[in-house]
């Protein structure tokens, strides 16, 4: 079995940027320079034959290039108790027509269509319980900014759940026109 996900691989500039914010608070989980990503849409756990239909699917896709810059920061909760921590991205019409024609041909494979509502982010920390700092870490980086940056292709990436965390590998990486 293969678990999937398709996302956008910052240029190394901007992860530095985002590395270089983190610290300072408690019970973090910050991402590695290797985990930092802009999910387009998570697929899951599929089996080899399906994950042969999900590259070829991805390779039909046409989509024009376009430029995000970073933008804030904020934070997803389950149940009341926050659980990550995000960069924003902006503008969101181009990056949302992506996603938007990625889970269209999801389905096309046979995937279940998205159900969530997409915000388009880059995964900062996980948290467990212990958030203490958060709230200054957003109040200061409320404002983060970044120059436009250039996204000319997405990627299908692999996740393997170890016990020191996710290890992310791009398994292909698709063109935009």
């Amino acid at each position: 079995m293969h678990r999937l996900f398709v996302g956008i691989d910052p240029p190394e500039a901007i992860k530095d940027q985002l590395i270089d914010l983190m610290g300072g608070v408690a019970g973090a989980r910050w991402q590695s320079d290797e985990q930092l990503h802009l999910t387009l849409r998570f697929i899951g756990e599929v089996d080899r034959h399906q994950a042969n239909d999900v590259v070829a699917a991805l390779a039909s896709l046409h989509a024009p290039r376009f430029e995000l810059s970073l933008a804030g920061v904020g934070t997803f909760d389950k149940r009341g108790q926050v659980n990550a921590l995000w960069a924003g991205v902006t503008p969101h019409m181009a990056v949302h027509a992506l996603h938007k024609k990625i889970d269209q041909a999801m389905v096309r494979v046979g995937l279940e269509p998205e159900h969530r509502a997409y915000q388009p982010h880059i995964t900062l920390a996980r948290f467990g319980r212990d958030t203490a700092g958060l709230d200054g870490f957003v109040a200061q980086h409320g404002g983060l900014a970044s120059a436009p940056f250039a996204v000319d292709d997405f990627c299908l990436y692999e996740s393997e759940l170890t016990n020191a965390g996710s290890v992310y590998t791009i398994v292909e990486r698709y063109r935009l026109d």
